[in-house]
């Protein structure tokens, strides 16, 4: 895997008492050769010593939130951080154990081969995929492809993908994005809004190792209708702009 000055990546992992699944999360970053970055979102001191222990590894670093910012919150705290410490692409694994971590080499050469691009995951779902979790998706499927004017965000509730910092950042510098279950969705929107180019690969995806879920079924689909209430009306004043640069390509 080449990692010369344009293409510097890391794993950005948001944690949030998943003390069972994350060893195994961890020690298959560690062996694909990826730099380890944990987000503790205010996790519960058993979940917080198992992190302590593996921060000690070699190239595995530890974020400590002390109040719980919500999984888009621990993201983008931990992508800030990425930077700062030198990495030009992060690669988004959630700490859950539900993506399969073989394609990992996959998604690293895609931004490898083009390091400007957004290297994004969409799932190949085994059994274990809950039914009403599975078919609830396409309402959010929809709703993206309106407010993105484009059938080309295959998935955006898949938070398998690799970002470049550059442009991720100036975007969340910029623009108050959800802090919880709705930014995976909007990140995107917004991304493809600004014409980022975006790259599709397959992830498998098992529901999760250690059987722990921290959706929360009214809130969280309350803010993610919101957001795409709020990703509507901008993307209504936006349209000709982005219509516009579509036909000029």
């Amino acid at each position: 895997m080449g990692r010369g000055p344009l293409f510097r990546p890391c794993a950005v992992v948001p944690v949030y008492n998943h003390e069972h699944a994350l060893p195994v999360v961890v020690e298959a970053l560690v062996q694909a050769h990826l730099p380890c970055l944990l987000v503790d979102d205010a996790s519960s001191p058993a979940c917080a010593a198992v992190m302590d222990t593996l921060a000690d590894q070699r190239d595995v670093h530890l974020v400590r939130l002390a109040v719980n910012q919500g999984k888009g919150g621990a993201v983008m705290i931990g992508l800030r951080e990425a930077a700062r410490l030198g990495y030009t692409h992060a690669l988004q694994v959630d700490a859950d154990g539900q993506h399969d971590l073989e394609d990992v080499e996959d998604f690293l050469e895609a931004a490898r081969l083009e390091p400007d691009a957004l290297i994004c995951g969409y799932p190949r779902f085994d059994e274990s995929v809950p039914k009403s979790r599975f078919y609830a998706r396409y309402l959010t499927h929809v709703w993206v492809w309106i407010n993105s004017l484009s059938l080309s965000i295959r998935d955006s509730m898949c938070g398998f993908r690799v970002y470049p910092l550059p442009p991720v950042l100036a975007l969340i510098d910029q623009v108050r994005i959800g802090r919880r279950m709705d930014f995976d969705s909007e990140i995107l929107v917004r991304l493809a809004w600004r014409g980022q180019p975006m790259r599709w690969l397959p992830v498998r995806v098992h529901y999760p190792l250690d059987g722990v879920s921290h959706f929360r079924l009214w809130q969280d689909n309350a803010l993610i209708s919101k957001m795409h209430a709020r990703l509507f009306v901008g993307m209504l004043w936006r349209a000709p702009a982005i219509l516009l640069r579509r036909w000029r390509r």
